[in-house]
């Protein structure tokens, strides 16, 4: 078997980047495999027997002058890498998300040793300077992949030109250092991914789509009718969220449960409040036990999405969990909802249509639960733990 270097910013579940980084680990030696974590030090971190060697990564709370540098090239992080080099051997690199706290950097270092270099694409980072082709609240791709000096006119960045001008320049570093050249192959995680990647410049042949998966062996489906639609996630626009707001405010006799936090949460509080809407119910940040709970007792999810989304965990989760999902056509979604089978797609930003959907599946829950049936048989089928290693493994093998 294989040693494998996984390679991430976080040795802690952030986001969704982050759990996989913690699956793909755990399957990989589940079938045999070493796996060794490459991350930045962090005091929320996960303890490691390899955490000594984990660099100091860019403080994005605090930064200093120190930082700024830091974000384009880790000295830090180069030194770690060739500490680690010389005590261990390393077969092949995964990357996830790596820039900003471990930087490019280290990429060099790496193919000197002679490790072949895949990378997972969890964002659009390689196309745009703020990894989402979203500007002020909308799709936007007007860096057409390579042009990112255009960013800083529409301060892409939250509205800052001091952000994106560290953003853009980022990204211009990375790619000198070798972002696209040094990788020997790409995995996207939805079609629409790779697609985009494709009409942007890397090469069909350096770039397969491997989908997430989710451990249902883990999993106890509850195929019983719930009684409330359910959204979780981050919240802010371009999610969706007042979209889902606005369609379900009139809907008085359809709770909502939406679950999350970010920047959105103080406006959707005083939305909830001026309209009476005590169907919806903001129920903050959950995990574990509260969130499996939440879910396994809901009718169905939504993700009302207005982004380029890749392929959300979040609706495998509900699949595994035996629950449909209502989700915009947008990105990488379609290819995991079959409209009127496991769940319903709607048009991005149609508030009506999104209406439509929430109505018929609070009425019809019988139906919904029939859904969750078919859902349910998808992961097991389509998104399962095997099928995904043999996916991963067939891309390896090109390289090992």
């Amino acid at each position: 078997m294989h040693t494998i270097l996984n390679v991430s910013q976080n040795h802690y579940v952030r986001g969704g980047s982050d759990r996989y980084f913690f699956v793909l680990a755990e399957l990989l030696r589940k079938h045999g495999h070493r796996v060794i974590p490459f991350t930045a030090a962090d005091p929320e971190n996960e303890s490691s027997e390899w955490e000594r060697y984990f660099p100091r990564g860019a403080n994005f709370e605090q930064p200093a002058v120190g930082d700024l540098f830091r974000f384009l090239y880790s000295y830090d992080a180069v030194k770690s890498v060739r500490g680690l080099l010389k005590h261990t051997k390393i077969d092949l690199a995964h990357f996830h998300i790596y820039y900003g706290k471990l930087t490019a950097s280290i990429l060099g270092e790496l193919k000197k040793a002679g490790i072949p270099l895949i990378q997972t694409l969890h964002d659009f980072k390689l196309t745009c300077p703020v990894h989402s082709h979203i500007s002020n609240d909308e799709i936007c791709e007007a860096c057409a992949g390579k042009h990112f000096w255009r960013a800083l006119p529409k301060r892409c960045n939250k509205g800052s030109l001091a952000r994106t001008a560290l953003s853009v320049t980022e990204s211009y570093f990375s790619q000198i250092l070798g972002s696209h050249d040094k990788f020997d192959h790409f995995i996207s995680v939805c079609h629409f991914n790779r697609k985009k990647m494709i009409s942007y410049g890397i090469p069909e042949d350096k770039i397969s789509t491997v989908h997430n998966f989710v451990e249902v062996s883990d999993i106890t489906p509850s195929f019983k009718m719930g009684n409330y639609l359910l959204y979780f996630g981050r919240l802010y626009r371009a999610k969706g969220i007042f979209t889902l707001m606005e369609a379900a405010m009139p809907l008085k006799h359809v709770p909502l449960y939406i679950v999350g936090d970010g920047e959105a949460m103080p406006e959707l509080q005083r939305m909830r409040e001026q309209n009476e809407c005590e169907h919806i119910h903001l129920l903050g940040f959950k995990q574990g036990d509260e969130l499996r709970e939440l879910i396994q007792n809901c009718i169905g999810m939504v993700l009302p999405s207005e982004l380029y989304e890749n392929c959300p965990m979040s609706i495998l989760e509900a699949y595994a969990y035996g629950k449909p999902a209502i989700g915009a056509d947008i990105g990488g979604i379609p290819e995991l909802i079959v409209d009127g089978v496991d769940g319903f797609l709607f048009p991005s930003g149609r508030q009506e249509a999104l209406r439509e959907r929430l109505l018929w599946m609070f009425e019809h829950k019988s139906e919904a639960a029939e859904m969750g049936r078919a859902a349910r048989h998808k992961v097991e089928t389509e998104f399962n733990a095997n099928i995904h290693y043999e996916k991963i493994m067939s891309i390896y093998q090109q390289f090992l």
